[in-house]
């Protein structure tokens, strides 16, 4: 069995390491195709070189998140290797020039079925349409899986648990342990905030404006690993406060061990919002809505959009609820999903 394996940020990177440890462990070839949306080193190589994954079989260099330039890209590989499955992840133009690039083959789509219910994001987009594309869909939870019915999306739907736990539980304790970033940035553990922006509709100069002037708000540090195309903005358009670190991007390891003990993480990205909950750091997120929505619910993460005054608050106040029910699986997706592929 042949499956090729569609990834292009962060997320993806993270969430394709115990994916590809299972498939390899059930003897599935996998061909990995890395789309280059993120082409930054630290967005991108730093990943495969920490994780220890198999370099991608493919690397388009695309350097671009235009669907319309990866998808004819994409076909032209899926055609030559022929798989049995294409496989994308979560819910960037990466994913969706990979769903549509499929053909004939059928696609399996994890994190399916995720709904944040704000149609201005691009994302919520490529998630609808990449869910009615997918042969296989597999459900972070039951909730998602419920989304897909209420929908009549025409694919199997099958609730697996999420990748990116597998690989949190998995490195979050080597990070802590291997790690040094608190020691060179002289931080203290649960005495700073970590704040991450890249979402196209942040990065807008009146945007990130409100957003960097609710971050000077907050008492203490606030570490900032900088997105390139955040980093530019805020640069150009002075909106450093000075008590605002803004960094270079970080690699998995050091990235987790400096989130995972932080006070607060405050953040635009999907991805981290998961990840906060489950190192069991609150989380204000800088968005009007999440996909993510049972972490709202808990009590363990608060929408504050870009409000200065709330985002300050929201830090303040921010805390984990006293009982933290298990959400979005129990490390073991990767292994039902590796089960799946062979058995349809």
């Amino acid at each position: 069995m042949k499956v090729v394996s569609v990834v292009g940020n962060r997320p993806q990177f993270i969430k394709s390491g115990p994916l590809s440890v299972a498939l390899r462990d059930r003897s599935i070839d996998e061909v990995v195709v890395h789309t280059g949306q993120h082409y930054d080193r630290e967005l991108s190589q730093v990943f495969y070189d920490e994780l220890a994954l198999p370099p991608p079989a493919h690397r388009l260099e695309l350097q671009t998140a235009e669907v319309d330039v990866m998808q004819p890209a994409i076909a032209a590989l899926v055609g030559d290797e022929r798989p049995d499955w294409v496989l994308v992840y979560g819910d960037t133009n990466s994913t969706l020039a990979g769903a549509r690039a499929a053909g004939d083959a059928p696609v399996a789509h994890v994190e399916a079925g995720m709904r944040s219910g704000d149609l201005s994001m691009p994302e919520e987009h490529n998630r609808i349409e990449v869910d009615k594309i997918s042969a296989l869909l597999l459900c972070p939870d039951e909730r998602s899986a419920e989304v897909l019915r209420a929908e009549r999306v025409p694919g199997r739907a099958e609730v697996v648990g999420d990748v990116m736990a597998d690989a949190n539980l998995r490195l979050a304790p080597v990070a802590r342990e291997r790690s040094t970033i608190l020691a060179a940035l002289d931080l203290e553990p649960r005495a700073y905030a970590v704040a991450t922006v890249h979402r196209e509709a942040n990065v807008r100069p009146d945007r990130l404006a409100r957003i960097f002037a609710g971050l000077g708000r907050i008492a203490g540090p606030v570490i900032f690993p900088a997105h390139p195309r955040t980093a530019a903005v805020a640069t150009s358009r002075g909106l450093t406060p000075g008590h605002v670190r803004m960094i270079q991007p970080l690699g998995y390891l050091d990235f987790a061990a400096l989130a995972s003990q932080a006070r607060v993480i405050l953040t635009d990205s999907g991805g981290l919002q998961k990840e906060a909950y489950w190192y069991g750091v609150p989380c204000v997120t800088l968005r009007p809505s999440t996909e993510w929505k049972d972490t709202v619910a808990v009590g363990a993460n608060v929408l504050v959009d870009d409000d200065p005054e709330a985002i300050a608050a929201a830090a303040a106040d921010a805390q984990m609820p006293p009982e933290r029910p298990q959400l979005y699986g129990d490390g073991h997706a990767a292994e039902r999903i590796g089960e799946l592929l062979i058995s349809l």
